[in-house]
């Protein structure tokens, strides 16, 4: 049995074929994710009713199972707080790099190669996708 908190096996499988430098798109229940995502990258259907399940919900997972190097948040259009980015923040800590990148930016970083995977959620808040990058495991002491 698993000790983590993970148990989805679609999704667990998808990060075991991730490595060091791998990504991960945890995208709102707005996001394009069936075509803006590089051809190759699996998507993991996790959007079973709004605002269940969310991306803070998934990245609480992810945080108990993977080491996480940095992430990039979607920034507002307009400019506006993203209260999102907030919880991200504070979920993430301090250890982990975190960017903003435009919308169209935001969907370039998304296209490249290194995204494995697409987590499609159903959280209902704008601007509250997360592009994660896989770190390295450390060495067992």
């Amino acid at each position: 049995m698993l000790k983590h908190t993970l148990l989805h096996p679609q999704l667990l499988a998808a990060l075991a074929g991730s490595g060091h430098g791998g990504q991960l798109l945890l995208a709102d229940g707005n996001y394009p994710y069936t075509t803006i995502r590089p051809p190759h990258a699996e998507i993991v259907y996790l959007n079973l009713s709004p605002g269940l399940v969310g991306v803070d919900d998934v990245l609480r997972a992810l945080l108990d199972t993977i080491p996480l190097e940095a992430a990039t948040f979607m920034r507002s259009p307009d400019g506006a707080a993203v209260a999102a980015h907030d919880d991200y923040r504070a979920l993430l800590g301090p250890e982990v790099a975190i960017t903003e990148a435009e919308r169209f930016d935001f969907y370039d970083q998304v296209r490249q190669p290194s995204v494995a995977t697409v987590v499609a959620t159903a959280d209902t808040r704008i601007c509250a996708n997360l592009l994660l990058t896989i770190g390295v495991r450390a060495p067992d002491a």
